[in-house]
């Protein structure tokens, strides 16, 4: 039958199929009709209801017909089969304004409900936007059906789009020229009367209640809009880095315990007890250690969990894009990040205005004028399209604890010194310069990074000024010290804030907002009740025991 179909002309066919071209998960294009005759139509049901297989055998018939690949969805069902293997393509909210008079299958939620004499208003909501359908009484089943529908209730409608009537416009929605006259209704859930409203921007509502059902908060569009723009920023990022031959490379979670700065959370060992992982407060040990595997430029956007105390920019777990480069300079680090994140903001957020090249200014200036070294550079901090990107250099390498006068490092224990601050590890090491640089941004700490020490007596000296002797410090960094015996090129890295970074640019007051499921101020997920207690197996499996009653 192939054969015939080859010489054959598809204006000719004559049984209707919709053709889309674009890859699967793509949004696909409308290219126009297929027909098929009526004895293909019956052999492609049979095989259809034996295989399931219809969307590979079309497609083949189409590439002979039009030696073009398509994805083909039926306009016409025959006996039902067509209903059951191939649903009718829905249409989004976003799609319905240029078609006056197609009929569409809209899928969403009841945004709001408004009746009028004898009419039913139901404003439909998906990802993409909203849109009017109106149910009229000339079908009295379909209106009382309508009548039915609550707030938040999910649908399927079908119908026609219609222009609204004169003066019935609204100019506010990207739908509001148009209407949906509803044909089909479909309540696919009901839904229980939401704990607060969802058509505002939710910050008048107390947190812990917002946190406690996230899954309604983020249906409000200013949530909505900063999960778009943190997908967006992300693929940015990637585009770019990849452009210039970065490789991603994830690290492992689950991983061991060492003196980093802040707390670890720790996972205790089912197969091995007494003994425990980690979860990574940065990858910063493994993207080094890719640096000696000689990927030269890596780079990941990172989970990172600290068990530390949270407040409005911080959190337990935060997500950090994490780059490491071989044979690279502080400047070329600093070079490379600046030109990333200004095309990033120029392309995304062109709104938003702040000064290049960024200002750099030392670690001594800043806290000299502005008595912090995350200064707030704006002219006008009542501006919030002013952003003002710094980069702060010339760190001391070390300081000491306020608390209890030990040595500790300003940034970590792997940045490398400038050059002519080494011999002062020996002498006087509170005078030692490093490499760090910081970017920072209206009074915020959007990143650190440093070059790294590679020389492994120099870094076994830091470990030891830090307390650490060298059977310990063997013992937590042994791995990384004999790595750098095999070659170690110099390298760098850096590694920006992504939710503090979106927290600005979306303009939210802390790094909650741009976080799908983040915790609390006190470190709680109300919505999943965690932490929690776990049951008496699994302490025992677990070889623990604890002193809490």
């Amino acid at each position: 039958m192939s054969n015939a179909y080859r010489t054959s002309n598809v204006a000719s066919l004559a049984c209707d199929f919709a053709l889309y071209k674009g890859e699967r998960g793509d949004n696909f294009h409308f290219c126009g009709k297929l027909s098929l005759p009526q004895d293909y139509r019956n052999a492609y049901g049979k095989f259809a209801a034996r295989a399931g297989d219809t969307p590979a055998l079309l497609r083949n018939l189409v590439s002979i017909v039009s030696g073009e690949a398509f994805y083909i969805f039926p306009l016409i069902i025959y006996d039902g089969i067509m209903d059951r293997i191939m649903p009718v393509l829905r249409t989004f909210t976003k799609d319905t304004a240029g078609q006056i008079g197609e009929q569409v299958v809209l899928m969403g939620w009841v945004a709001g409900r408004r009746d009028h004499g004898k009419l039913i208003f139901i404003d439909l909501r998906d990802r993409w936007g909203t849109v009017q359908a109106v149910f009229s009484p000339a079908d009295t089943a379909l209106l009382a059906q309508a009548d039915q529908l609550r707030s938040e209730w999910v649908v399927r409608i079908e119908g026609t789009i219609k222009e609204r009537p004169k003066g019935m416009e609204n100019p506010a929605l990207a739908t509001g020229r148009i209407e949906i006259a509803a044909k089909k209704l479909d309540i696919l859930a009901e839904a229980k009367t939401p704990p607060f409203a969802l058509d505002t921007d939710g910050l008048e509502i107390g947190e812990e209640h917002r946190m406690r059902y996230r899954y309604l908060d983020l249906r409000r569009e200013r949530m909505k809009q900063n999960l778009i723009m943190r997908d967006r920023a992300i693929a940015f990022i990637r585009q770019y880095l990849r452009e210039r031959d970065f490789i991603e490379i994830e690290t492992p979670i689950l991983t061991k315990s060492t003196p980093e700065g802040a707390r670890d959370y720790v996972v205790p060992s089912r197969l091995y007890p007494g003994k425990f992982y980690a979860l990574p407060q940065s990858p910063q040990q493994y993207k080094q250690l890719l640096m000696v595997a000689g990927i030269e430029k890596y780079f990941q956007i990172a989970r990172c969990l600290r068990d530390e105390d949270t407040r409005g920019d911080r959190q337990p777990e935060h997500t950090q894009l994490d780059m490491e480069m071989s044979f690279i300079t502080a400047e070329e680090v600093m070079s490379l990040t600046e030109a990333l994140m200004t095309e990033m903001v120029h392309t995304l957020y062109p709104e938003k205005r702040f000064k290049t090249p960024w200002p750099r200014i030392s670690y001594h200036e800043a806290m000299e004028k502005y008595g912090t070294d995350k200064p707030d550079l704006r002219q006008d901090k009542n501006d919030p399209g002013e952003l003002a990107f710094a980069w702060v250099v010339d760190f001391p390498s070390f300081e000491r604890d306020k608390h209890t006068g030990a040595i500790q490092p300003v940034h970590h224990m792997f940045v490398q010194p400038r050059d002519e601050s080494v011999p002062l590890i020996d002498t006087d090491p509170l005078k030692m310069i490093s490499t760090q640089y910081d970017w920072v941004c209206n009074g915020y700490e959007l990143c650190s990074g440093s070059i790294r020490i590679t020389d492994p007596a120099l870094q076994i000296k830091v470990f030891k000024l830090l307390g650490m002797n060298e059977e310990k410090a063997k013992k937590d960094f042994g791995h990384l010290l004999d790595a750098f015996s095999y070659g170690v090129p110099p390298h760098g890295g850096i590694a920006p804030g992504i939710d503090r970074l979106l927290m600005i640019l979306q303009g939210e007051s802390n790094i909650r907002e741009v976080i799908a499921f983040p915790k609390t101020g006190d470190g709680r997920d109300l919505m999943m009740d965690s932490p929690a207690e776990i049951d008496a197996a699994q302490w025992k499996e677990l070889h623990l025991k604890t002193d809490t009653k």
